[in-house]
């Protein structure tokens, strides 16, 4: 029995009802933020609806880190002055204030963590990790005490030393999908984003065996073993809660209290 970690594991958005949720799970990722800002009183209505204990960890809103041409910004219906001055993790006052925004839902939720997921189109070149890590310094320092968690897509998986430096240079956390890679930096922090795999990647629609789950765990373990000491796992696949119950299940028999 281990007992010195936690480890929390939840879905990306509520794939069954607040109600049934917040039986079973005790931390969410808030995927509505993403597409287009809630207002605040809606997002106080989250909190005051959610258990006491209930954790929110919160999207990055997709006009800091998406193109203005990104489909999902026309899909949202996002209209703002000055479009180009936004996206690709731009250091601009304009990027600068939406993540402000973005971490002002963040404090209504009592959140801990942001995720920030940088898309395919933003490459790992130099005038994009310049980019990287001047925005990510400002926003660490108007970010106070929340993880700021990054996702870099694309062919970032080429350029491990490159995440490497953001994540040294700016004290963010490196999020990825553990079945893809590893976090090139271990904090005390670990989030873990799983969206399937087999075939291409992201793939949804997969649906987790009990031979992926054992895999999991063991990868879990060895995070703990090198270091970290509290690990997100959050599903975002077709099957998230039911995916999310059975690898929770088999937590508890590792880690009992400590899983929730």
């Amino acid at each position: 029995m281990i007992t010195k970690h936690v480890i929390k594991i939840g879905c990306c958005g509520f794939p069954v009802s607040k109600k049934k949720y917040f039986k079973t799970h005790r931390v969410v990722e808030v995927q509505q933020t993403f597409y287009k800002l809630p207002l605040e009183r809606t997002v106080e209505k989250w909190r005051n609806e959610a258990p006491e204990d209930f954790e929110f960890s919160v999207k990055a809103w997709q006009v800091i880190t998406h193109s203005p041409k990104s489909p999902t910004w026309r899909k949202a219906g996002i209209k703002l002055e000055k479009p180009e001055a936004y996206g690709n993790l731009k250091p601009t006052p304009e990027n600068i204030s939406a993540w402000r925004r973005i971490v002002n839902i963040a404090k209504i939720l009592r959140s801990k963590i942001i995720v920030v997921q940088s898309p395919p189109s933003f490459k790992m070149n130099d005038e994009n990790l310049r980019n990287a890590i001047e925005f990510f310094k400002k926003a660490k320092n108007i970010s106070e005490n929340i993880v700021i968690a990054w996702e870099p897509r694309g062919n970032w998986i080429n350029y491990p030393e490159s995440i490497r430096k953001v994540v040294e240079e700016t004290g963010i956390i490196h999020c990825v999908d553990p079945f893809i890679m590893d976090p090139v930096i271990l904090s005390d922090i670990v989030y873990l984003r799983l969206h399937g795999k087999n075939g291409k990647w992201p793939n949804y629609r997969y649906k987790y065996s009990n031979s992926d789950l054992e895999s999991l765990m063991l990868k879990i373990m060895k995070y703990f073993r090198e270091g970290c000491s509290e690990i997100y796992v959050m599903f975002n696949n077709v099957y998230m809660y039911d995916n999310s119950l059975a690898f929770k299940k088999k937590c508890i028999s590792v880690f009992q209290g400590k899983c929730i």
